[in-house]
């Protein structure tokens, strides 16, 4: 599957200091199929964990944002 960042999900990573390679592995890990998707997962390095929010269409997986989710959870 290729993995696409969207223009404003670069910037969240960049805003946030959250490395592009931490989004590919997280969701190298992931089986997802057709459709959204909401990530949540906790990562050594942020004091909380992080929300990803991806598409699914015809094996091309589109990060549309990311960010540090402050509410709810934390460690």
């Amino acid at each position: 599957m290729e993995i696409k960042l969207s223009r404003h999900a670069k910037r969240r990573g960049k805003l946030y200091k959250i490395p592009e390679s931490t989004l590919l592995k997280i969701l190298g890990e992931k089986e997802l199929t057709c459709g959204n998707h909401e990530i949540v997962e906790s990562v050594e390095g942020f004091k909380y964990p992080l929300k990803i929010v991806v598409t699914v269409e015809d094996d091309i997986i589109t990060v549309i944002t990311n960010y540090p989710l402050k509410k709810g959870r934390k460690r």
